[in-house]
């Protein structure tokens, strides 16, 4: 199972007509500036997949993380929407190393569709390309008749109750100093879980911003499979459960097992005061 691909992959497997194409770029300063950047210009055939509006459920501040899943149905209802069949190969993309794009990718093998990737590079490699975009939104496809089935029994999700220190090792996709509580540009809290590892998705990517190498994904977290190998579980977090599924992705790549989600992540963590926060605001 190829879960990236290339521009040069994508433009064969196009040749087939069994593709659909998903552009996810988003920005969580500015929730209508994916959306804009896709009404300029994007990969022809390119459907447009809002983080807030597809991806996610409503924010209930308080109670929830800043990107809750939505409703497991609800979200298959917005797949045969959309057109998509268990035969169509989806490709997602964005502009931000994976960190959408692979929201989309996790939440399609969520309900069974695991015939999915995500462009490597997205949407500058496809631009590096000198490849023609388009303005155009292609026409919307018959609804499906999409239906969930179980992938593989895989556990892809854990709640925040679930959560112990002990039966499991945290990975959090965020960057070091956000981590380590030293600055925290959107949520009320700095810092981070107790006991969690500091994996943060740009260690993924090469210079081009592309993913690195089986053997170089292998190499970033033979560490913390090592470090979890005694009976723990390896779950992985950031600020809202979005871009954590890149670093997922990466340890598909690499041919790791599959980790597991906690979609709350940091930012439903801390809708708790008792629970408690490491870094230099805990």
């Amino acid at each position: 199972m190829s879960y990236i691909v290339s521009v040069s992959e994508l433009k064969e497997e196009q040749q087939t007509g069994n593709v659909l194409l998903f552009d996810c770029r988003f920005s969580l300063v500015d929730a209508d500036a994916g959306r804009a950047a896709y009404q300029e210009a994007h990969i022809p055939g390119a459907r447009y997949a809002d983080l807030n509006k597809h991806l996610s459920s409503p924010h209930i501040p308080g109670v929830t993380g800043r990107h809750p899943l939505p409703d497991r149905n609800a979200w298959i209802k917005q797949v045969q929407q959309w057109g998509i069949t268990p035969q169509h190969k989806v490709v997602v993309y964005d502009d931000a190393g994976g960190a959408f794009a692979s929201r989309m990718w996790w939440m399609l093998r969520w309900i069974g569709h695991d015939n999915t990737a995500v462009l490597d590079g997205g949407w500058q490699a496809w631009l590096d390309s000198a490849s023609e975009s388009s303005n155009q939104e292609p026409e919307a496809l018959p609804v499906s008749d999409f239906d969930y089935v179980a992938l593989d029994a895989l556990a892809f999700t854990i709640d925040v109750e679930e959560l112990d220190s002990n039966k499991q090792l945290l990975l959090d996709a965020r960057e070091q100093k956000r981590f380590d509580g030293e600055m925290e540009p959107i949520d009320p809290v700095a810092g981070h879980i107790p006991g969690a590892v500091c994996s943060p998705i740009s260690a993924n990517l090469d210079s081009s911003g592309k993913f690195k190498s089986k053997a170089e994904l292998n190499e970033k977290f033979n560490p913390v499979v090592t470090a979890a190998a005694e009976q723990k579980e390896i779950v992985c977090y950031c600020g809202s459960g979005v871009s954590a599924t890149q670093n997922i992705l990466a340890m598909r790549v690499a041919g790791l097992e599959e980790p597991r989600l906690y979609v709350g992540s940091w930012s439903e963590w801390i809708t708790d005061p008792e629970r408690p926060v490491a870094g230099k605001s805990g």
